[in-house]
């Protein structure tokens, strides 16, 4: 049988190559490309009136999609937070029933579900107040 654990592994000779000097070079290159890229079509748009008017639209599209997802994670963050004031609802019940019937050692976890859940239907609450005074302005 050979022992192969006093074997040598092979040694190549690769050269050592500083990975993160090239990168970083690349990158700037590239950066370099995509700004003058940018710089050429942003000047050719803006002297044409067709371009102009699709820039504008573009931009008011923009804005109207921007502000009804806004208000769109505002009712679904108000929502989720309802939500969760509701399962600790559940919870704060079930404390207070096993407080009542003396199988508590205290007041403490019915006070932290009553906590818990004030404080979620205040986010809730203000996340869809939040959308009303949006919708006004």
């Amino acid at each position: 049988m050979i022992d192969r654990s006093n074997i040598d592994p092979p040694k190549l000779d690769r050269p050592k190559l500083d990975r993160q000097r090239i990168d970083g070079q690349a990158f700037r290159k590239i950066k370099l490309i995509y700004r003058v890229a940018a710089d050429t079509a942003s000047n050719m748009v803006q002297r044409s009136r067709r371009g102009r008017a699709v820039l504008a639209g573009t931009r008011a599209i923009a804005l109207s999609f921007g502000r009804v997802l806004h208000q769109l994670w505002l009712e679904v963050t108000g929502f989720t937070f309802l939500a969760i004031a509701g399962i600790g609802a559940l919870a704060g019940m079930r404390e207070y029933g096993k407080y009542q019937s003396g199988h508590a050692a205290g007041p403490g976890r019915l006070v932290l579900a009553v906590c818990f859940t004030v404080s979620f239907i205040w986010f809730g609450v203000s996340s869809f107040w939040r959308v009303k005074k949006r919708a006004k302005g």
